[in-house]
């Protein structure tokens, strides 16, 4: 019986203790080091980090985004992609000299945030225990300090995407741990180090986008442990080291885009071998192509393209696995027929060779084909070039088929076809020019803007005053005499020259009384008349407080015609987003975000009021940054008032009119008459506006059509509106915003995507978009209470539909959508983060995505 009891006790004593040990509370990390405590705060001020990433009257170790730490000291700081202060941002350097005291350091990651400014001479003499050093894009400016090299510990060394300039230094060969090495996308000149070669446990060596010249060191060669090898985009000249081969571990080797010359290597590449990417493009190199380069089975891209290569393409079975290749040899001498070995390859460029004979089935569809000398195929090079170059080689070349018949009967009747053939289409052409002629001059006419944009039913041309219709010149403010104006604008100097507009200059000048003000002179001689009258007409007609005072005119001169408007002292949103704090300095200061919010609705109550509040509806046609002017306050009056059109509905309409017009489909109908359509190009211009208030890009409109393409490009896919935080991605970097601001922002950002939809009858109307900007919140929240629900037969239903039309597949889905949002089916992961529901506007499916002007 004793033994039982001690035997119950002992193991209910051991079952204590197992829950002891499996339920024992974890101990927190913290820092145990007053003088690290210090130094992080210290750290904090410098460099200017919100209260947001690093919390006051918290434990760092625990608390701070980035900071790792063991046994009580911080090993690990991690500043990577960290936003600055209003404080910190108005003075940012490299400033971080706190980080000697951190005696344990053994990685600090600041990529992505600005430090400008040179790498300090200590960090090579003092952070001996670091291993890893990021400095991706902060743009560091100055050399690369040679004390880096004493830095023995050192494995990891991004210094990639500065402005880092002179030699990379020598000392970076006693860097004996190093595995990685980015030096690209700087401003590096010099050679490459030898002593590089050294670095046995070296994997990644980029030194691409610099301007290092000579050639490449043959020591490289050495690098048993290599495997990713670019030094692309350089001055490096002269031949590629035969040593180059010795790199049996390397999977890719980018050379391109330098002044490489000569023969490759025989041996340069080996087999087997370990390479899936070979880029040798935009050299000089010459002669044969090594043919083991062909068999190497997990080649997936090979560009060898503008260089001058000539030799044939061996002909052996390629390894049939390899079907996601790529290859470009397209700006060569390659000649000869295309042979079997290209089956392995689903993507292909010849262009710009001399490859003759026919096209096999696995090469057609799946390559670039011009310029070449083969059979059938269009663009190709003349008979005489394909001649002389296979003559110059000693080859004959009969490769555009067998010639035409010469006998006199067949060309009798061969002309006889080809002149019935022109005449017929000459005729059949004609018909079908005067019946769309007649299409166009009875249909309402659809105009397309400078870009490409289909911008909606726009008119035709700003047409004058009709010569009935008489001006009444007493309301359009003051009768200036032409002495004044030359007395304000001290003779129109080129001192007092705003700008050169399309519809005159403009001066600035200063009138007797004190009052400044901006003077159009409109140049009769390059300029229509009816451009000002038009401007009158409209001042004559309209008036709002959103619209640029005009205070009066002078007419006197016969050549030339002023108009004289307020002064606006912050001049336009395009010059006022970023000015100089002061003349001394060349730091910037930009529009906050309240000023921003501001100025948009401010332009949206302007362009509101010309589109549903004039009669006849008028359309601005030049809305962008440069035509919303900003009063002492910020206020917006719009300006550019030259290309108003008047939307004018006489409802006439023949019967071949309405015999020839289409129905309009579901999506074009809408509730909307068809002056509404008529504004659909502001709407779309005013969208690339508040894309440029969220991004800081506001310039657009004076790139190129392919640069604004590839803008939007990559831009637009970062406004969503089931993410918040993407468009995180495209926000202006010098914008501060909390969590409450980044709503409105994001809030923006979704109202400019839906006024960019390329479909005119898609966009909002301009009181929609007025009414979202007025409470960007409404758009992206919803209060808890039944009577905020969305519901399509509510009017905040209506004004949802009508803003978010571009991001449903109709009308119709609205209700659905909003059904499933209330009953939280998907995306429930939004509720998280707000007290408040989120409104979900369900995106275009993938067929109907929407795609970018070309």
């Amino acid at each position: 019986m004793v033994d039982q009891r001690n035997i119950g006790v002992a193991l209910v004593l051991f079952y204590l203790l197992l829950l002891s040990l499996l339920f024992k509370p974890t101990v927190e990390q913290r820092l145990s080091s007053s003088f690290e405590f210090t130094a992080l705060f210290e750290l904090r001020s410098s460099l200017g980090l919100t209260s947001r990433d690093w919390p006051r009257k918290v434990d760092p170790c625990s608390s701070w985004n980035g900071i790792q730490c063991e046994n009580g000291s911080v090993f690990g700081i991690n500043i990577s992609g960290f936003r600055r202060t209003t404080v910190g941002r108005q003075n940012p350097r490299f400033a971080v000299d706190s980080l000697v005291n951190f005696t344990r350091l053994v990685s600090f990651n600041a990529s992505k945030f600005l430090l400008p400014g040179s790498i300090p001479d200590w960090f090579g003499r003092r952070l001996l225990t670091l291993q890893v050093l990021d400095l991706r894009s902060c743009n560091i400016t100055g050399v690369i300090p040679s004390s880096i090299g004493n830095l023995r510990n050192l494995s990891v060394l991004y210094l990639s995407d500065n402005k880092l300039t002179g030699a990379i230094p020598s000392s970076l060969g006693r860097l004996l741990s190093l595995s990685v090495l980015d030096l690209s996308k700087n401003l590096l000149t010099g050679s490459i180090p030898p002593g590089i070669g050294v670095l046995s446990q070296l994997q990644i060596l980029n030194l691409s986008s610099n301007s290092l010249r000579f050639s490449i060191p043959a020591q490289l060669g050495d690098l048993d442990s290599l495997v990713d090898l670019d030094l692309s985009s350089n001055s490096l000249s002269g031949l590629v080291p035969e040593d180059i081969s010795g790199l049996r571990n390397l999977q890719r080797m980018v050379l391109g885009n330098n002044g490489l010359t000569g023969l490759l290597p025989v041996n340069l590449f080996r087999s087997p071998s370990l390479l899936q990417v070979i880029v040798l493009r935009n050299n000089s190199f010459t002669g044969e192509l090594p043919e083991v380069i062909w068999s190497i089975s997990g080649l997936n891209l090979l560009d060898i393209s503008h260089n001058n290569f000539s030799t044939e393409l061996p002909n052996f079975a390629s390894d049939d696995n390899a079907t996601a290749a790529v290859l470009d040899i397209s700006g060569n001498k390659f000649y000869g027929s295309l042979t079997t070995v290209l089956r392995r390859f689903s993507s292909m460029n010849l262009s710009g060779n001399y490859f003759e004979g026919s096209v096999p089935d696995f090469v057609l569809g799946n390559a670039s084909l011009g310029t070449n000398c083969l059979q059938n195929m269009s663009n190709q090079r003349t008979l005489t070039d394909c001649v002389s170059f296979y003559g110059e080689r000693g080859l004959s070349f009969d490769n555009f088929g067998p010639p035409a018949p010469e006998s006199g009967k067949s060309n009798s009747n061969r002309n006889r076809i080809i002149l019935a053939a022109v005449l017929g289409g000459a005729g059949f052409i004609m018909l079908l020019t005067l019946f769309l002629l007649l299409v166009l001059r009875v249909r309402t006419r659809r105009r397309v803007s400078h870009r490409g944009i289909d911008v909606g039913q726009v008119c035709a041309e700003t047409t004058p005053p009709s010569p009935g219709l008489a001006i009444n010149f007493s309301s359009l403010g003051d009768l200036f005499t032409y002495q004044q104006l030359l007395q304000a604008t001290g003779d129109f100097t080129k001192a007092n020259l705003i700008k050169h507009g399309h519809s005159g200059d403009l001066f600035k000048g200063i009138l007797e009384s004190g009052l400044p003000v901006v003077i159009k002179r409109v140049d009769l001689q390059s300029i229509k008349k009816e451009v000002y009258l038009s401007e009158l007409d409209f001042f004559n007609r309209f008036t709002h407080t959103r619209l640029v005072p005009l205070l009066g005119h002078c007419l006197e001169k016969e050549n030339e015609k002023f108009l004289v408007y307020k002064y606006m002292p912050n001049g336009d949103l395009l010059s006022s987003l970023y000015r100089k704090i002061n003349s001394e300095t060349d730091g910037l200061q930009s529009l906050d975000w309240i000023t921003r919010l501001k100025i948009a609705i401010g332009a949206a109550e302007g362009l509101s009021y010309l589109h549903h509040e004039c009669t006849p509806p008028v359309v601005h046609r030049d809305v962008r940054a440069s035509s919303i002017l900003l009063d002492d306050k910020f206020e917006v009056r719009l300006g550019s008032l030259s290309e108003v059109c008047l939307q004018e509905d006489d409802g006439r309409q023949n019967g071949i009119t309405r015999l020839l017009q289409l129905p309009r489909s579901l999506s074009e109908r809408g509730s909307s008459d068809s002056s509404t359509a008529l504004c659909a190009y502001d709407v779309y211009c005013f969208g690339m506006v508040l894309l440029g208030l969220v991004t800081g890009k506001l310039d657009m409109n004076a790139s190129s059509e392919t640069e604004m393409k590839e803008w939007l490009e990559q831009t637009l896919p970062y406004i969503s509106i089931y993410d918040k935080e993407l468009v995180t991605k495209i926000l202006d970097p010098s914008l501060l915003v909390d969590e409450d601001l980044l709503e409105e922002v994001w809030a923006m950002a979704i109202v400019a995507r839906s006024c960019l939809n390329l479909k005119p009858s898609r966009r909002p109307l301009m009181r929609y978009i007025l009414k979202a900007l007025e409470n960007p919140l409404r758009i992206v929240r919803e209060d808890h209470s039944s009577s905020a629900r969305l519901r399509t037969t509510s009017s905040r239903g209506s004004w949802n539909a009508a803003l978010f039309g571009s991001w449903h597949r109709s009308s119709s889905d609205i209700g659905t959508s909003t059904t499933r949002a209330e009953g939280g089916a998907d995306h429930t992961s939004f509720h998280k983060h707000h007290s408040k529901e989120i409104f979900i506007f369900p995106e275009p499916p993938p067929q109907e995505t929407e795609r970018l002007p070309s």
